[in-house]
């Protein structure tokens, strides 16, 4: 069995990452915890009021302390936010204490998902497909540079997704710490 007590999935925005981890945790008999929730349910507001107040140094650094609790955690399908690769700690706790999926999805699909999400205040600024070129350009390798597995997550419905996904992480899921091989999907 594989010693990473965690699944972790990271991606950017609209990728699916709370919707599969809820159904893969069912699938798997894993608890589900999604990071931002815990942060929005912790703090008392919603995420797009802590930038406002703290700004977004101030978002990470709760993200940061909350994800090494989180990842304390044994048995659990952990979602990331999009922006939790971005700090070099988080990375490496992801690596020690998880099998990470990184849920591949492109911009076309982004801006269909998160066309009624008006709630991200990364996306405030305007030029949505800007915003989300901009993060796929700076994020993306960082997805990458975590990832034990690579998965598209457009094609499909959820459905289906979570199924072919759940085939892969049941063939997958059994890396050693030193012995970490990527696959892509």
């Amino acid at each position: 069995m594989n010693p990473a007590p965690n699944l972790v999935l990271v991606g950017p925005m609209g990728a699916g990452k709370s919707t599969v981890g809820r159904l893969l945790a069912e699938r798997f008999g894993l608890r589900f915890l999604d990071l931002d929730a815990e942060i929005e349910a912790r703090c008392g507001v919603d995420i797009a009021r802590i930038f406002e107040c703290e700004g977004e140094p101030g978002f990470r650094r709760r993200e940061r302390a909350l994800l090494a609790e989180l990842l304390d955690a044994r048995a659990c399908v952990l979602a990331t936010g999009g922006g939790a690769v971005l700090d070099v700690e988080n990375r490496r706790l992801m690596r020690e204490r998880g099998f990470v999926v990184y849920l591949q999805v492109d911009i076309a699909t982004q801006r269909t998902r998160l066309a009624r999400d008006h709630a991200r205040p990364l996306l405030a600024a305007g030029d949505r497909d800007g915003v989300l070129a901009r993060l796929a350009r700076e994020r993306g390798p960082l997805y990458m540079d975590v990832a034990d597995l690579v998965f598209s997550a457009a094609d499909a419905g959820v459905a289906d997704t979570v199924t072919a996904l759940a085939a892969q992480i049941d063939r997958a899921w059994r890396r050693e710490d030193s012995d970490r091989r990527r696959t892509t999907a």
